[in-house]
Order: structure tokens, then C-alpha cells, then sequence
């Protein structure tokens, strides 16, 4: 009976109802249609669904990221890149995935990557004579890699549903979003020269390079301090989100002054808006575990997987697909809270390390960003560069294929994942 609860959800969905009134509604209704389970109890699993100090780390990290855009960081960051590599064929592009790379260890968010650094990247690959697809394919790739790099929103959200270490999670990332960089680099290599993408002469001095890094010191610091300051046990998440604020708020008002105090206000908006429709996510997800966990379905999906003799490759070949399709057509961050719960015994019974199966989960929902037809990072580039949807989805399967080649190999070869958290923490 409890599919009923996912067929309302999906039909809901479909009819274009918010994804959180959607999964409110449908709860309600279940428990309705059902009549052994009180009503009385939807107020306090929603309550109970964000009864977490984890979760104080989110609006944090919103904020974060929405000051970064803000700063002028980015754009240091590129120029800095650009400095090194920008005369390269496709320099450009080999630009965009290491700003995303370093971004990423800031914001923790793909869409805030790609804002951040489409909008300085891609208007500069276009000077330089870049097809507007090629440079939105890249830039929205490489955003892929902002949440797989600690700090992540996503595998904070793994670790406060499951009780998994949120460090453990952080440092598994690490690995797989190096490679997920190195091999965007090489689809970008083989591209560039079939294409004969240009190369640009761009001034090389000691005092252009002195320029350059005394500009970029304190953006470069930020990723350093906020990783540091979880993997060393130095401050706690919701501590280093704060001081993730206070830095970037500091340097960008005071050292850079590309911030206003009046535009604070504006900043703090938005991001409060932003983190509510998270947060209210969170609420109806424990309106969800509640029924899922009455109807027993964490059980009933264990003794199904012994009756189809899956084997573990089988089972998480399965949990590839299911997630990879669900990061394309729904929010990534209700998928997560409903469903990673749920498989996550199963993930353990059949041997999989709960890290190694945190770390799967998010890699296959934020390829799902990029992935058509409905990949939301997709619009997003669209936007940024000025092209036609089918013109992007065209462009942008290379770079799909090369971060699904990592995620086979993470999801095959264990320690991947499992060797930087295993150094570090045991």
C-alpha cells in the first residue's frame, strides 16, 4: 500500500505542484486513505524532521556561497587560472573546471557554482571565439564537481538522515570529485584539438603574477580554512559554516570592497528564502520517514532484495540507475532525504560501507543536474550562454559520459572513496 503514498507524490509533481507541498499533500492524504495512523502526528514529525543543530549549518553555507557571487572572487580566482593555463587549446575550459574545483570548496552547491562561475567564464570563452555550447557543456560539467568536494550541502543532508559521519562523507568526496576534474580535463584535450579551439597570447610577467596572487591570497584562503578547519577537528560544521560567513563577509567589504554594507540586506534575503525551501523539505521528509518507517518498508525491501538474489553489483547497478534518473527529473534534495533511508540497510547487509554508499548517492543525483532531458543545471547554462535547449543537450553528452566513467569506478572500486577517510579519521 505504501506505493500509493509515491504514485500521489509523482502525479502531484507532474500536475507542476511544488516538490514540498507536493510531499506534504500526499503525506496527509496517505494517512487518510490508509486510517490506521493518526493525524495528529503530522505536525510533530515535521517539527521532528528539522530537530537537528546539523541543519543550523545550511542557511550558513547559503549564505556563503551567495556572498562569494557577490565578492568578485570568481572572477580573481579565473584570472589567476587564466594566468597559468588560459594559453593552452581550450585553455579556457581548463580554466573553468579548476575554478570550479576551488569554488567548490566554499559553497558546496552545483547551482552556485555554476552561477558564480558561468557567468565570469562562459562571456570570456565566447570572446575568445568558443562555440556558446562547448562553453556552456563545460561550465555547467564542471559545476557538477561544487558538491562533491567538501564542504557539501548534500552530504551534510546524508549525514544528518542517516547518522553517518558527515566528515567521513566530506573526505570521500575528495577523491571522486579530483577525478571527476581530471577526466572532464581530458574530454577537454580531445575536443579542443578536434576541434582546433584557439590559443590566446596572454602576458606573462613577475609583476602581472605578483598582481594576480596578492589579488587572489584571500579568495584562495577560504576553501583552506573551511576544509581544515572540519577535517582537523578544529571547529565543528555549524562553527565552520559561521566562520565560512564572517571571512568571506570580512574580505569582501574590507579588503576588496566589491560588497556594501546596502547590499547586505538584498544578500541576507536571499538566502533566507533559500534556506526555508530547504528547510521546509526537511519538514515534510519526517512526514515521510514516519510512514515509511509505520509501513515497515525499510524491512519489506530487505527480505525482497534475498528473494531476487541480487548480488551487490546487481544491487547497486539498480540504485545508479534509480538515482541517476530521479537527479534528472526531480529536486535532488527530496529524493535523497526520502529514499537514501530506506536502501540504506539494505546497502549494509549486502556489505556496502555506508560511506561508500553516502558518497554513490550524491554523485549520481548531481550528475542528474546535467543530465537531459530535464537536468536542471541544463537551463541554468542555457540561460547564462544564450542558446537553445537541443542545442546544449547536443553539446553536453561527452562531458555526461566522462563523469559517469568516475562514478562506475567509485562505485566498483571501494576504496576510491573509502581510502582518504580511512587515512584520516580510521
Amino acid at each position: 500500500m505504501v506505493a500509493l503514498l509515491f504514485v500521489i507524490l509523482f502525479a502531484l509533481v507532474a500536475i507542476g505542484m511544488n516538490i514540498w507541498l507536493a510531499m506534504g499533500v500526499s503525506g496527509v492524504l496517505y494517512i487518510l486513505i490508509q486510517g490506521e495512523m493518526s493525524l495528529r502526528m503530522v505536525a510533530s514529525t515535521m517539527v521532528g524532521g528539522v530537530d537537528s543543530t546539523t541543519l543550523v549549518a545550511i542557511p550558513f553555507f547559503i549564505l556563503a556561497g551567495d556572498l562569494m557571487n557577490r565578492s568578485g572572487i570568481t572572477m580573481k580566482l579565473t584570472q589567476l587560472t587564466d594566468y597559468f593555463i588560459g594559453r593552452a587549446k581550450g585553455g579556457l575550459a581548463y580554466v573553468a573546471v579548476v575554478v570550479n574545483v576551488i569554488v567548490a570548496g566554499v559553497s558546496g552547491s552545483a547551482v552556485a557554482d555554476a552561477s558564480a562561475v558561468s557567468s565570469v567564464v562562459i562571456p570570456t570563452m565566447l570572446k575568445r571565439g568558443y562555440d556558446r555550447a562547448f562553453a556552456a557543456s563545460i561550465n555547467g560539467a564542471a559545476a557538477v564537481i561544487g558538491p562533491i568536494i567538501p564542504p557539501s550541502i548534500p552530504m551534510i543532508f546524508i549525514g544528518v538522515i542517516s547518522g553517518i559521519s558527515i566528515g567521513k562523507l566530506f573526505l570521500g568526496g575528495v577523491v571522486p570529485g579530483l577525478m571527476m576534474g581530471a577526466m572532464l580535463v581530458v574530454t577537454i584535450f580531445v575536443l579542443s584539438r578536434r576541434r582546433n579551439y584557439p590559443t590566446v597570447e596572454t602576458k606573462m610577467d613577475l609583476a602581472t603574477l605578483k598582481r594576480l596572487i596578492r589579488d587572489s591570497f584571500f579568495a584562495l584562503m577560504a576553501p583552506v580554512i573551511i576544509l581544515g578547519g572540519v577535517v582537523f577537528g578544529v571547529v565543528t560544521l555549524v562553527e565552520v559554516s559561521v566562520l565560512a560567513v564572517l571571512y568571506i563577509l570580512v574580505i569582501s567589504v574590507f579588503v576588496y570592497r566589491s560588497i556594501h554594507i546596502s547590499d547586505l540586506p538584498g544578500i541576507f534575503m536571499h538566502s533566507a528564502v533559500f534556506s526555508a525551501a530547504i528547510m521546509i523539505i526537511f519538514a515534510v521528509v519526517g512526514l515521510y520517514q514516519y510512514i515509511v518507517a509505520y509501513e515497515q518498508l525499510g524491512e519489506q525491501l530487505g527480505q525482497l532484495i534475498p528473494a531476487l538474489q541480487l548480488s551487490k553489483v546487481s544491487f547497486l547497478l539498480l540504485v545508479n540507475i534509480f538515482f541517476l534518473v530521479m537527479g534528472c527529473i526531480l529536486d535532488a534534495v527530496p529524493v535523497m532525504l526520502i529514499f537514501f533511508p530506506v536502501l540504506l540497510p539494505t546497502a549494509i547487509e549486502l556489505g556496502v560501507d555506508p560511506t561508500h554508499f553516502g558518497v554513490i548517492v550524491v554523485l549520481n543525483l548531481m550528475i542528474g543536474l546535467l543530465t537531459p532531458p530535464i537536468g536542471v543545471l541544463l537551463f541554468l547554462e542555457c540561460k547564462i550562454a544564450e542558446i537553445g535547449f537541443a542545442e546544449l543537450i547536443r553539446e553536453v553528452w561527452p562531458f555526461v559520459l566522462a563523469l559517469l566513467v568516475v562514478l562506475v569506478l567509485c562505485t566498483y572500486i571501494p576504496g576510491l572513496v573509502m581510502w582518504l577517510p580511512n587515512l584520516v579519521l580510521g
